[in-house]
């Protein structure tokens, strides 16, 4: 059986000498993050080649031919593994200075910002235009390197080749309390989620009662608990329509489903696509 998925929190510190995070992974299966992970920090991700799915926030989806991604602040994400070269840059939104994204000539970049902040895949020739320009600061010293950023943002600032992912996070600012706590909910999920949970179970677990947890949990992540399981559970199972072997009634009771239209219903509401369908689109990638 495939290993389910957490959101774990990151803590993210810029290398001494640099106002951000840049990191290449040649070999991908070296990148050892959490897979499923949120940082008050907006990143940047380039894959140099290959097809796969991504899990943004409440997004399901795919992309081809590589991937360029700009996400906001704590919005949960992973990528499935893929072909190629790989490059991570986070940032805060104030890396430059509190008043950064005021200067009159960044004003393009704080619009970035703003859209960035639900998830933006760019699409087409600038992608790897910017991802080659990626690849190459990891090699360039500290002052070359933070030129050649803001070189990025203002492309992907002014390009309209891109689309906006429209994924749901955090809703709000994720203080360290809030972190533990998540991360409490996330891994019992991840440990329970082929059972039905129940609220007073869950809530227990952070000292709530079952409205307070419910109204904490709406109002940190802007959905209810009931969706967010539904939606590790559609994550999981669309890991498991990779594979021929399961029929989608065995993949369906395998992800906490106890009832196929149901899980039907949930798997089109989340992807867009039915079950059946979504393993098509998968085998057409392949072939």
């Amino acid at each position: 059986m495939s290993s389910p998925l957490k959101a774990s929190f990151e803590k993210i510190d810029p290398v001494f000498g640099n106002s951000f995070y840049l990191e290449k992974f040649i070999d991908k299966s070296c990148h050892d993050k959490p897979q499923w992970h949120f940082h008050p920090e907006f990143e940047i991700v380039y894959i140099s080649a290959g097809d796969g799915k991504r899990h943004i926030g409440d997004h399901i989806g795919h992309y081809e031919d590589g991937e360029l991604i700009f996400l906001g602040p704590n919005l949960p994400h992973l990528s499935y593994a893929a072909e190629g070269n790989e490059v991570v840059l986070q940032m805060t939104e104030d890396f430059l200075g509190k008043h950064f994204l005021a200067a009159p000539e960044l004003q393009a970049i704080k619009g970035l910002f703003e859209r960035g902040k639900t998830g933006l895949a760019f699409q087409g020739q600038v992608k790897h235009d910017i991802g080659h320009q990626l690849l190459a600061m990891s090699e360039m010293p500290a002052f070359e390197r933070l030129v050649s950023l803001l070189k990025v943002l203002q492309t992907m600032a002014t390009t309209d080749a891109y689309q906006s992912l429209n994924a749901n996070g955090f809703a709000v600012t994720v203080n360290p309390q809030d972190q533990d706590r998540m991360e409490v909910i996330y891994t019992y999920v991840e440990t329970h989620f082929q059972r039905v949970i129940p609220l007073e179970e869950v809530a227990a677990l952070i000292n709530m009662t079952v409205p307070a947890f419910c109204r904490y949990f709406k109002k940190l992540t802007n959905r209810t608990f009931t969706q967010m399981v539904n939606e590790f559970r559609i994550t999981y199972a669309s890991r498991l329509l990779q594979g021929d072997h399961l029929s989608i009634a065995a993949i369906s009771f395998e992800s906490g489903f106890n009832n196929l239209s149901h899980f039907n219903k949930q798997f089109r509401l989340i992807t867009g696509v039915s079950p059946r369908e979504y393993r098509q689109q998968l085998k057409n990638l392949v072939h």
